[in-house]
């Protein structure tokens, strides 16, 4: 018996016991193909030589040294590489464990900067309907999926206000444009900082590609522009969460790159570390950073593990191979790779209404009715059935429910390590067309029995 307390409390997992390129084996010696990273992490894949002896160097030299006595090496020269390749602007580096604490830090710093700059009624922080932040309760409650802040609500802080996500496919209007689209839902922003206060609203937060919650959705061209402008005129943060969709997932080392604009903050993880070693980062600009600096002094916010060491040295090996071995080429090229075959694969299935993304962060939506859009029943928890589908086939995906409005819709990410062949490219849409096949055949086989029960 297990002592852990596990994600699912009543479903067994098999225990994972090696890694190997894009290949994960279990105690039993099966073996699953990781397409989807973990969580999007795996950016370099399993057993990397490099990573693990930077790890295995570091710690020899020196494993912890808390950052209220000292810096190090790793974590001076972790973000000085960061800053150099960085948007415009970005100067500082704050290194956390993850993804949600990076946000909570990019939350509270944009409050203190306004402390600090003698504006303290800015307390409002807008996101996006159908976005993750994390699940700390303050990166929660800044998410915009009402299905996962539900059972937490009576905790979470009211002073995130959302607009509607940048999602044209669904939402789009009939004659509507895509750039008139991303532009008309861009000016929700200052229509909502209108009408709680110009001067109430201290930041901006949105993913630049949607991950978790709407499955690899990126902005419409020129929709991020109009943000940065409407942020600019009222004095608003702009903090992009690129945890997910960062550090070369989507074929530039930062997601904005291809957005045209630089941030007030930003927020990276997952792909930071590749699953080497736990690390996040919070980058912000200068004049953030001076505000306190000439002010109070000190960022009131801290935790054990900043800065870690060997979590700093295990980064920097990551993305320096990223960058010497010429990755960042190849996640575009194996994600234009992997749509195309994805393409092949669903060619005119009637449950699959879109297959998107940008480099190898890639969705597949399923629906009820490609003409409509219509999202499957909720009772069918295709997304759960499909995860199950492929796990039995040796196929490691992400897939989710919620995608349409939070609680119906279900998508399937895919985020491979950058390192995956043209052959595993292959026999993920293989074995992934075969579990999709199998998780509806068994939802509508399980509906017809139960539509037979109840007429009885």
């Amino acid at each position: 018996m297990s002592h852990l307390l596990a994600r699912q409390c009543n479903v067994p997992v098999p225990v994972a016991v090696a890694g190997e390129g894009v290949w994960l084996t279990d105690a039993a010696g099966r073996r699953y193909l990781d397409a989807c990273g973990g969580a999007a992490v795996s950016c370099l894949g399993h057993g990397h030589p490099a990573v693990i002896a930077a790890i295995t160097e570091q710690s020899r030299r020196l494993a912890y040294a808390h950052t209220g006595f000292f810096s190090s090496e790793p974590a001076e020269a972790l973000a000085d590489w960061l800053v150099e390749r960085a948007p415009e602007g970005i100067d500082r580096v704050l290194f956390v464990s993850g993804g949600s604490e990076a946000v909570e830090a990019a939350i509270k710093l944009s409050r203190q900067y306004h402390l600090e700059r003698g504006e303290p009624q800015r307390r409002f922080v807008v996101a996006r309907r159908q976005s993750y932040h994390g699940n700390t309760l303050g990166a929660l409650a800044t998410g915009g999926n009402a299905r996962r802040k539900a059972p937490y609500a009576p905790l979470l802080a009211d002073a995130m206000l959302h607009i509607d996500p940048c999602f044209y496919w669904r939402d789009g209007r009939c004659g509507e444009t895509p750039h008139d689209y991303g532009q008309r839902v861009a000016d929700q922003l200052e229509t909502l900082i209108e009408r709680v206060g110009a001067d109430q609203v201290a930041a901006f937060i949105a993913e630049p590609v949607v991950g978790a919650t709407l499955g690899a959705v990126a902005a419409e061209a020129g929709y991020f522009r109009r943000i940065r402008e409407i942020c600019d005129r009222y004095g608003v943060l702009l903090i992009l969460d690129e945890v997910m969709c960062g550090m070369g997932r989507t074929g530039t080392l930062f997601a904005c790159e291809a957005d045209g604009i630089a941030p007030d903050i930003v927020c990276i993880a997952k792909g930071l570390g590749g699953g080497y070693q736990p690390i996040g980062a919070m980058l912000c600009i200068a004049r953030i950073h001076d505000a306190i600096a000439n002010g109070s002094g000190a960022f009131q916010h801290g935790h054990t593990y900043l800065a870690h060491p060997v979590a700093c040295a295990a980064a920097l090996a990551v993305t320096s191979e990223i960058e010497s071995s010429g990755l960042l080429a190849r996640v575009v090229q194996a994600g234009s790779g992997l749509r195309r075959t994805l393409e092949d694969a669903f060619d005119e299935h009637p449950n699959i209404g879109q297959i998107r993304g940008r480099g190898l962060f890639v969705g597949v939506e399923l629906v009820a009715d490609r003409a409509d859009k219509s999202p499957l029943p909720v009772s069918w928890s295709t997304h759960a059935r499909i995860k199950r589908a492929a796990f039995e086939r040796g196929l490691l995906v992400y897939p989710m429910g919620g995608t349409a409005d939070g609680e119906r819709g279900d998508h399937v990410l895919i985020a491979p390590p950058f390192t995956i062949s043209d052959d595993e490219i292959s026999i993920v849409a293989e074995r992934l067309a075969a579990a999709v096949d199998a998780a509806l055949a068994g939802a509508g086989a399980e509906h017809t029995a139960a539509s037979g029960r109840h007429s009885h």
